[in-house]
């Protein structure tokens, strides 16, 4: 076998694990392997001639390991001490995981023990154990071990044996590649954080520290709101709506959540009306998160509230091309703020708001200039004008306009479905499978050019719009409870494509495996209003 790690190739007769093989290529900051375009564990076994990258904290791949490994410890800290404490994950915040605990109330003392217990097994440098029971083990298992409630059942019923990650007298269920022992998880801080605790990790910029926790009120009330509302309806982890899904309930989980979109909807523009002095709505979110029709919805209310939306497009303010900035490659920069003539949109907006009629540009993006078309506007007494773009929540881009007139929303598909009460289903993966099948469905492309496209439109949210998301008055989540169950039939084959020889093979190897667990909801059962419209196709919107 030959096995090349950069330049180096080094020759075996006989299997040995990645780790043996490189050991002074696995410095402490090293995690996991990608072999073969496969994220593997450190201790894989090397059978085949392949190719070894290694990853660390700073590769995303290898943030969701260091994470998955402390959420392990933490898990076991807590059994060691407080061995009845129901756990359960719940999302994501400033480089940090919050949790519940469903049957105790979280105390500083308990979060000083577990801390204590977390770094006594991180001194240790436990191994860390993949362990396969055959289908009766498992079962048997599952009745027997409270750390393996809301197992999905699915897992067991489909295959031939359960795996589970065994680390002295622990076991749990985890998604994916665990690190090989306790010791790699030196970085970390358990904190009481609200009715909860959060467990803090280092970033992907800087692996050898953590970073100062920012606190991000709005957001968390927004995932709160999602969570106990689908906690009360008892479809808040992937366990309990596949099994809905199972008893013929998909149609009525479907107008559940669609009925909660059109609730809040109709919230945000009651609002808005009521705020007299709100003329422009100012609407921001990352990718996939269903901005268009989310819009076009909000629309359809103010209307009913008596108010005329009217909208401007961002995207025809640009500078001309000689004048917009460049990236540090050398490329037009087309989401830095800088690239929007923000002189002349600020002067026009405020005509508007004064009711003065202006001549909006056009912008010949062939030419890379603004043309006037003749293209006049004007607001009568109950227009308001609705504005989409990645800048909206950022005051650089309406410097000059009056906060009193502005009303800002911040969307995004803030998942609060859960695989099991220790693996979250990121907020992430869930507009990237959205945005797999708009691609492919709407914009020809395939499942491996949005894989390659997604690390730089992720650069791009985390530079422009991330960073305002708490300056917004209002945030909706687009999120739907059921859409990784109705996007499943479209997104899976797309990602079965990709075949191994592709760097994006690991990526879609994940997602191929999120997808695999979820019952599947026909197309049909979604009502073509729907915010989903906009990646199934077939909707009622224009897009």
């Amino acid at each position: 076998m030959k096995i090349t790690y950069k330049d180096k190739t080094v020759e075996m007769q006989e299997p040995k694990k990645v780790i043996d093989v490189f050991k002074d290529e696995c410095n402490e900051h090293v995690i996991a392997c990608i072999c073969n375009n496969q994220i593997q564990a450190l201790n894989h076994i090397l059978t085949e001639d392949s190719v070894i990258k290694f990853i660390d904290i700073s590769d995303k791949d290898g943030l969701r390991i260091y994470i998955r490994g402390l959420s392990y410890i933490m898990a076991k800290a807590f059994y060691d001490v407080y061995p009845d404490a129901l756990l359960t994950v719940d999302y994501q915040l400033s480089n940090s995981m919050f949790f519940e605990i469903d049957n105790m109330k979280v105390t500083e003392e308990m979060i000083k023990k577990v801390s204590k217990r977390m770094q006594e097994i991180v001194d240790a440098d436990i191994p860390i154990v993949k362990v396969k029971m055959s289908k009766e083990e498992g079962n048997a298992f599952y009745e027997k071990h409270k750390t393996l409630r809301g197992i999905l059942q699915k897992d067991i019923e489909e295959r031939d044996h359960v795996t589970l990650y065994y680390c002295e007298d622990y076991y749990n269920y985890f998604y994916g590649v665990m690190p090989i022992s306790t010791g790699y998880m030196r970085i970390f801080k358990l904190e009481k954080y609200k009715h909860g605790f959060i467990i803090r990790y280092p970033n992907r910029k800087d692996i050898t520290k953590l970073q100062p926790f920012v606190d991000s009120p709005k957001l968390l009330a927004a995932l709160q709101d999602y969570e106990n509302i689908h906690r009360l309806l008892d479809i808040n982890t992937l366990y309990k709506l596949n099994k809905k899904v199972q008893n013929g309930e998909a149609k009525h989980i479907v107008l559940l959540d669609e009925a909660l979109h059109e609730k809040k909807i109709s919230q945000i523009a009651d609002k808005i009306a009521k705020n007299k002095k709100a003329k422009v709505i100012l609407i921001a979110g990352p990718s996939s998160s269903g901005k268009t029709t989310f819009a076009q919805r909000l629309g359809l209310q103010l209307e009913l509230n008596g108010l005329r939306p009217v909208t401007i497009s961002v995207d025809n303010y640009f500078v001309e091309r000689e004048d917009t900035p460049r990236d540090a490659n050398g490329e037009f920069d087309f989401e830095d703020i800088n690239a929007i003539d923000r002189k002349l949109f600020n002067e026009q907006i405020l005509k508007l708001i004064n009711g003065e009629e202006v001549e909006t540009p056009t912008f010949n993006f062939h030419t890379g200039h603004k043309e006037y078309r003749g293209d006049k506007l004007k607001l009568n007494k109950n227009d308001v004008l609705v504005i989409e773009g990645i800048h909206c929540l950022n005051d650089k881009l309406t410097s000059n306009i009056p906060k009193e007139n502005k009303f800002k929303i911040y969307i995004s598909a803030l998942t609060v479905l859960n695989i099991d009460y220790f693996n979250r289903i990121s907020t992430t993966d869930s507009r990237l499978i959205r945005r797999i099948v708009r691609d492919y469905q709407f914009r020809g492309y395939s499942a491996l050019h949005t894989l390659k496209m997604w690390p730089s439109v992720n650069r791009g949210e985390e530079k422009n719009i991330f960073p305002f998301q708490e300056e917004a008055d209002i945030m909706f989540n687009t999120s739907l409870v059921y859409e990784i169950s109705a996007l499943k039939p479209m997104a899976l084959p797309l990602l079965q494509e990709i075949d191994s020889s592709e760097p994006e093979y690991a990526e879609a190897k994940r997602l191929c495996e999120i997808l695999q667990y979820f019952e599947e909801i026909p197309k049909e059962l979604i009502p073509t209003n729907s915010l989903l419209r906009e990646f199934l196709g077939n909707g009622d919107f224009k897009y």
